[in-house]
């Protein structure tokens, strides 16, 4: 990607995108680029949520070491 964006930004760029190609408000021409930014969308998305999910892990597994098992 050519700029830094959050997941939000690129999550309305991507429904953007979705919604012009399902109007047909885009032509023929331009079809192929916005499929392609999609796709570069999609894959941003995708690594930053298997990150959060790996970083939210980590730290709630590290909460669940500092806890102490009462039986």
């Amino acid at each position: 990607m050519s700029k830094n964006i959050s997941y939000a930004e690129a999550i309305v760029e991507l429904e953007a995108i979705v919604g012009e190609i399902e109007n047909a408000t885009i032509g023929v021409d331009e079809l192929s680029e916005k499929v392609k930014r999609a796709a570069e969308l999609i894959k941003f998305c995708r690594s930053k949520l298997t990150s959060t999910e790996k970083e939210v892990g980590s730290i709630l597994k590290s909460l669940g070491e500092g806890v102490a098992e009462t039986d």
